[in-house]
């Protein structure tokens, strides 16, 4: 009997080891990959490489031009020549990460029958008016027609001309060196109509340095998807004036055919209001030699904010917002103008805040007074006050005047109020700043996410992160290509993509969850259930160590 319960107890003890190996093996085998790959932090893949890679992306801006030789313009010897090739390169001197190439591609050919017989004309707008009949030149292209240097076509004392399309004349020369010397005219004329230092420096104005290529350039509204233009009437006194403006038919002539062409560079939404007693919130000097009231310029900054509360648009708005206020003063405070920084008024009567929109002092009448009673009816001069409101407008865009070479014609802008090349300089700068902010956004969450390890990476963040990059590649490439309308396209694509990643809600799910919280939640769950497991091993353990020692008898 008592060797029976010996053997039952030795089977019992070979049981409890056996049971606590099985536990010990499903929890090591099964429950603790299971446990960590339940509980794991879902990261899809990114492609870091790419987006490290962004940092010293090149970009070559190609700017397609067809130079046009008419006879006489160059000597017999030098239109045999034709046509050739000739390739301009040179890099934009900003201080910034990525570098930007310049490239101009001159196309040189002779012209034809038609082009010949229109540049033999003694009247260039009429030259041009021919030309434009005969093809449609495509975005960020330019066509330089170079004609006789003793043509009538353009006044004797002007060297070049610059038309309101794509296209520039230039004065030929009888030279040895003539191609030499017309392609440094070219080049200074095609600077003009598309790339300057300028130009990429306002449009990288918020990923410059302070210096001196910034500091006066932050002025060109940042490049979105779409923006918002609200025209404000304000009548601080109705009980002195009944201001009647025609804003609706003011839109219609001259600001809708405006917007109409910068529709390639985002979509527009208009509006208007009156605003009775809204005050500027700064208080006019009386000046006794002109009898006037006037608004200093060190005072301007502050009669935005006090009237922007008023405003109550860009709150609710999901782009950025232009203001364009016509102010008519208080009959205390009638006739107000503005003084420039000499102390001199402005001819214009207005002023601007880069990024805000624009203000206009609107005076009446001194002689409306004397004639009626008060209210006074006062009818705005739509034609003068929109005139200022699209000048204000180009700045807001960036849309200067060019800087022309000596003794170069400018053609005054088309009806729209806007040159063709003009546009497709804004869409140069706006590609390229698209571009940066992308490649600035991209680069900052690859950064976050590979600090911060617990962020979820969902596979639609990832794919916007994917769409973003291949974006920048495609607009990178396009530009390079001289293809401007589908860069700029792409460039939009990448910074949309880009935000959207950056932006997701999913990647804030789990950035506050610290691990000291994940010690108090598994170590009540695991501590119950290991610590018999980890007694009962090391109880077997001690157990084999012992057996292990134990000698053997020899009998």
């Amino acid at each position: 009997m008592a060797a029976s319960g010996a053997a039952a107890t030795d089977l019992e003890v070979i049981r409890g080891k056996r049971a606590a190996l099985f536990f010990a093996a499903v929890a090591i085998v099964l429950g603790l990959p299971l446990w960590w790959k339940t509980t794991e932090t879902y990261r899809a893949p990114l492609p870091y490489s790419q987006i490290s890679g962004l940092n010293a992306l090149q970009l070559r801006l190609m700017v397609p031009i067809t130079v046009v030789f008419t006879r006489d313009s160059v000597p017999l010897d030098d239109q045999e020549k034709l046509p050739f090739t000739v390739v301009h390169e040179r890099e934009i001197p900003l201080k910034y990460k990525m570098k930007i190439k310049c490239r101009f591609q001159k196309a040189y050919r002779r012209a034809l029958d038609h082009e010949e017989e229109a540049l033999s004309l003694d009247n260039v707008k009429e030259a041009e008016a021919m030309l434009a009949e005969q093809k449609e030149q495509s975005e960020g292209s330019l066509t330089v027609f170079v004609i006789s240097e003793h043509s009538l076509l353009l006044p004797q004392d002007m060297m070049s001309y610059i038309g309101p399309e794509r296209t520039a004349v230039v004065r030929g020369i009888m030279h040895r060196e003539a191609f030499n010397i017309i392609g440094r005219r070219i080049i200074q004329v095609a600077q003009a109509m598309s790339l300057t230092e300028d130009v990429l420096a306002a449009a990288l104005a918020d990923h410059l340095p302070e210096d001196k290529w910034s500091s006066d350039k932050r002025r060109p509204l940042k490049s979105s998807l779409g923006y918002e233009i609200t025209f404000s009437l304000l009548n601080p006194d109705p009980k002195s004036h009944d201001v009647y403006w025609d804003i609706e038919g003011a839109v219609r002539r001259y600001v809708q055919p405006f917007l109409n062409v910068l529709s390639a560079v985002g979509n527009f939404s208009v509006d208007s209001q009156i605003l009775y007693y809204a005050m500027l919130g700064v208080n006019p000097r009386f000046d006794p030699a002109s009898s006037s009231y006037y608004l200093a310029m060190n005072s301007l900054p502050h009669v935005i904010n006090p009237v922007e509360s008023r405003l109550g648009s860009s709150a609710t708005s999901l782009y950025p917002v232009l203001n364009f206020l016509l102010y008519v003063p208080e009959l205390a405070h009638s006739p107000l103008y503005i003084q420039d920084k000499d102390g001199a008024p402005v001819a214009t009567n207005a002023f601007h805040s880069p990024r805000w929109g624009g203000i206009m002092v609107y005076n009446v009448d001194p002689k409306a007074y004397n004639s009626s009673e008060l209210p006074v009816r006062v009818k705005v001069d739509m034609v003068r006050v929109m005139e200022v409101f699209l000048s204000q407008l180009r700045l807001l865009f960036g849309i200067a005047q060019p800087q022309v070479p000596p003794k170069c014609l400018l053609s005054g802008p088309k009806s729209e109020g806007l040159m063709t090349w003009e546009l497709d300089r804004l869409l140069w700068a706006r590609s390229v700043e698209n571009l940066a902010t992308a490649t600035t956004t991209l680069t900052s969450l690859a950064q976050l996410l590979g600090k911060i390890g617990n962020i979820v990476i969902k596979d639609d963040v990832a794919s916007e992160v994917y769409k973003a990059v291949a974006a920048v590649q495609k607009a990178a490439e396009e530009l390079a290509s001289g293809h401007l309308s589908s860069a700029f396209v792409a460039s939009q694509e990448a910074v949309t993509s880009s935000e959207r990643a950056f932006f997701d809600p999913s990647l804030l799910h789990l950035l506050y969850f610290p691990d000291d919280q994940k010690f108090a939640i598994y170590i009540p769950l695991f501590l119950p259930m290991a610590v018999p497991i980890l007694l009962s091993l090391v109880k077997i353990f001690l157990e084999a160590h012992k057996s292990w020692k134990k000698p053997e008898k020899i009998d």
